[in-house]
């Protein structure tokens, strides 16, 4: 065993008891809710884990990439994007997959994406976590997420309020590029354009001069079990996980809505009438709102996250101690959180939601989501050093 193998060891204590909850939950779930929740529930457990080992945050590889050149990332996403699309653009063609009836992650595109999307990205950098970054980071004991989670939930309250408003705004109305082009000749298209951004990531890589450095020692099996994995490897795991919920639920994996109806469900608790609301007069707000906090696919996916990361951190050596942070670094998660709740209810979702599963499944607003997510990242990036983050 090597040297690194040997620093690694897990935290066996921690990981029986995160296992022994998470367990514990997916038996309710299959019990009180149905079988097909606690399969969902286990694919979000593997999500969290790979979130975890492969540190695959969006905030950081965007970061990276604009002020180093580094370009691991975006290659491991345009990779991320191209299986994701493979896998699920067809099954969205035949219209079910395992006797149910599938949908994408489609949207409308137009001012309220590029707001939400914009004010997220720039959001994302002052919290330094993304959607599932902020789910993953908490599992792995985050301080700063601690702070990050009920400010996000806040903001995406405040935003499904706004909701209303932002539907009046100028758009393009939803736009599936495979019911517009054909799913073959969508592909087609699609992997044109992530091959386009894999290569010119590599180029400016290269022109800029970044040299990444060497992959961690230790046996590859090791590895896999506790980590750390490298972003490619991230992004494939992430791929065929998010094909799996799609295969399992009938929707891709999305994560925002979760957030959305933790902060209702509270506010309800604290004597909000929702009711007066519209966007919790709609059907699915109003179903997921009167249910269990664990029968609303993103709530219990959210959750699973939670605890796949927390095992995965588990796994390379234990979980993370709460330490203190700076006045400064905690206004940044408060600010970041309230504002990435917000541009996340009104954009249509977050990274995941709209960026990764809206442009694998064929969303015109998930590009959108992508361009102006970046032009958001790079506001962000200046106004880091105020809260008491590095750059890069």
């Amino acid at each position: 065993m090597t040297s690194t193998e040997k620093y690694r060891q897990p935290a066996w204590l921690q990981v029986a008891a995160v296992a022994l909850l998470a367990t514990a939950i997916a038996i309710w779930i299959a019990v009180r809710v149905m079988p097909q929740k606690a399969v969902l529930f286990g694919i979000a457990i593997l999500l969290g884990i790979a979130l975890k080992h492969a540190a695959f945050g969006f905030t950081a590889q965007w970061r990276r990439f604009l002020l180093l050149g580094d370009g691991r990332g975006i290659r491991a996403q345009m990779v991320m994007l191209a299986l994701a699309s493979g896998l699920m653009i067809p099954v969205l063609a035949s219209g079910s997959i395992l006797g149910h009836g599938v949908v994408g992650a489609v949207a409308p595109a137009g001012v309220s994406v590029m707001v939400g999307a914009f004010m997220f990205g720039m959001a994302m950098q002052w919290a330094n976590g993304c959607a599932s970054g902020t789910l993953y980071a908490l599992g792995g004991g985050s301080t700063r997420m601690l702070v990050v989670l009920p400010f996000f939930l806040i903001g995406s309250l405040w935003g499904s309020a706004h909701l209303p408003w932002w539907f009046g705004t100028p758009s393009f109305g939803s736009v599936s590029l495979p019911a517009k082009m054909g799913t073959w000749q969508s592909l087609t298209l699609l992997w044109l354009l992530f091959a386009m951004i894999f290569g010119l990531a590599t180029w400016i890589e290269r022109r800029r001069g970044f040299v990444p450095p060497r992959p961690d020692g230790g046996s590859r099996a090791w590895r896999i079990l506790t980590g750390p994995w490298g972003w490619m490897a991230g992004g494939i795991a992430l791929a065929l996980l998010n094909f799996a919920t799609l295969a399992v639920s009938g929707h891709p994996w999305t994560i925002s809505f979760g957030y959305t109806l933790w902060g209702g469900k509270i506010a309800q608790m604290l004597g909000f009438d929702l009711t007066q609301v519209a966007f919790w007069t709609w059907p699915y707000p109003a179903r997921a709102l009167a249910g269990s906090w664990l029968a609303e696919d993103t709530s219990l996916m959210n959750l699973g996250i939670i605890l796949g990361a927390a095992l995965a951190a588990a796994l390379s050596g234990g979980i993370g101690p709460l330490r203190p942070i700076s006045w400064r670094a905690a206004l940044g998660a408060a600010l970041g959180g309230l504002l990435m709740g917000y541009g996340a209810r009104i954009a249509f979702g977050c990274n995941v939601g709209a960026y990764f599963s809206g442009i694998a499944t064929g969303s015109l607003h998930g590009w959108e989501w992508l361009v102006f997510g970046m032009l958001g990242t790079w506001a962000g990036i200046r106004l880091r050093p105020l809260f008491d983050l590095p750059n890069p």
